[in-house]
């Protein structure tokens, strides 16, 4: 049976500012009203004799990812957790060891979580194609057809030709090339891009990297033989998994075994590496721009711009890149795109936190957005969502006050239950242990004042949490 296997590690520094370390790009609807990982999991529906998929992500984004699956209906077969990110070779070993355990001829379609296929059907056909290559014995990657000297991706060297049709040994992998070795590339013919999905036998894989890479096979097994369950979510033994090496599968298997396969398709594919990556995916006006939210062009070419919240008005320019966020503004020229991993890097050494989190922040409950902010005072919109509840805590530095704005809020103040209807208020001293529970049907949005001494998040002692957090 065919196993998809969604990797959800990216970190899409260069999509800054939309894009950042609590909410990377594949959590972002960039390309519909769906989010790419929402986008990678539709995708692989439709594919015969096809399990659930089993997703890899982080921990910190695990009640994100849970709800973006939630949202499409999507039950995943298991929610696989990392502890810290050891790169693709690791994570995929665990998906293999999850298969197996019910699926001893189990096929695993990798594929990161964060890219975009525009054409689904040739997808589907190509995933056919490929599972022959796998009865045959192949680990088969998908080159993708270089239509430019991209210097953004690396490269796949075809060799001679299989049995079947289209597909080719694989000769070479390349790094990433400079432009003169890059128009070389595009011009041979023989060069695809290296698309990052692949399509494996779960035993032969593991078979291949405990033959090539014996350390990243110890210790995902290890980690795999300590996993449990919690909630929704499949927790492996942390101190095994961490003492893997952090490497992709590239280096650990596919370019060491006798057995790996390319195989060339043109799929509408792209990785939304950078800004001009998705200025190239997405539908253009007539002169060439793209707008996302409340933009007004005038004489401008060639440009793309979202606008969250703000209008946002170019006048007279071309080939920029222009983002606005709550908190912050990029503007560069498309052709710098991959350099906003720069400005990331810059704010992280100068110790801001812009690059690490959004003014909306999302828990296992619903979110957070600060609305303002000054000396002794903080203001935030609360959206809980229907049946959830927050912790039971205190705060020690603070009090707070709360607005119910829509639906209705059954607030537990110490020993006390005090049920909110729309404009109805309480206050929450300093001290006092409380928690707000959401127990109707449509989304609970309040308005959250509080004030004191101290306002960042660390001042919360939870004493119940049901989503298991300290």
């Amino acid at each position: 049976m065919l196993h998809p296997v969604l990797l959800c590690g990216g970190s899409g520094t260069r999509l800054w500012p939309l894009s950042r370390r609590a909410l990377p790009k594949q959590f972002l609807p960039l390309v519909s009203q769906n989010s790419l990982i929402q986008e990678t999991l539709l995708r692989v529906r439709g594919l015969s004799d096809s399990a659930a998929p089993i997703v890899v992500c982080n921990n910190e984004h695990r009640f994100l990812v849970a709800d973006q699956l939630g949202e499409i209906r999507t039950t995943p077969q298991s929610l696989i957790l990392e502890p810290a990110g050891r790169n693709t070779a690791p994570a995929i070993a665990l998906a293999a060891f999850c298969a197996l355990e019910n699926d001893p001829d189990a096929q695993l379609l990798v594929l990161p979580s964060d890219h975009v296929v525009q054409n689904v059907e040739a997808f589907h056909s190509a995933v056919q194609n490929a599972r022959k290559l796998c009865a045959q014995g192949f680990l088969t990657t998908f080159g993708m057809l270089a239509t430019r000297p991209e210097t953004g991706y690396g490269y796949i060297e075809q060799g001679e030709p299989l049995a079947v049709d289209g597909t080719f040994r694989v000769k070479n992998f390349v790094e990433k090339p400079d432009a003169a070795r890059a128009a070389q590339f595009v011009q041979s013919g023989g060069f695809h891009w290296n698309s990052g999905m692949f399509l494996l036998g779960a035993a032969q894989f593991l078979s291949e990297l405990q033959m090539h890479a014996k350390d990243v096979f110890a210790a995902a097994h290890a980690a795999w033989q300590n996993h449990s369950r919690d909630l929704d979510f499949t927790r492996i033994g942390e101190d095994a998994f961490l003492a893997s090496p952090s490497i992709s599968l590239d280096y650990a298997v596919m370019e060491k075994t006798a057995h790996a396969a390319v195989m060339p398709v043109e799929l509408g594919w792209s990785d939304v590496g950078a800004y001009d990556a998705l200025w190239e995916i997405s539908p253009k006006d007539q002169n060439g721009n793209v707008a996302r939210g409340s933009v007004d062009f005038h004489a401008t070419k060639n440009c793309y711009v979202y606008g969250e919240k703000q209008l946002v008005a170019l006048l007279g320019v071309e080939d920029l890149v222009v983002v606005t966020t709550a908190d912050a503004v990029l503007v560069a020229k498309k052709d710098r795109a991959q350099d906003v991993k720069q400005v990331v890097e810059h704010l992280q050494a100068q110790g801001r936190t812009e690059h690490e989190i959004h003014t909306k922040v999302f828990r296992p409950w619903g979110s957070y957005e600060g609305i303002d902010r000054g000396e002794r005072f903080q203001v935030k919109q609360l959206v809980v969502k229907p049946g959830c509840m927050t912790s039971m805590q205190i705060h020690h530095h603070r009090s707070e006050h709360w607005v119910v704005v829509n639906g209705t809020a059954e607030i537990t103040l110490e020993d006390k239950i005090h049920l909110l209807s729309e404009d109805e208020s309480i206050y929450v001293p300093l001290g006092k242990p409380h928690r707000i529970h959401n127990p109707g049907r449509i989304p609970l949005r309040l308005i959250e004042v509080q004030s004191g001494s101290y306002l960042e998040e660390d001042d919360i002692v939870r004493t119940d949490d049901q989503y298991g957090r300290g």
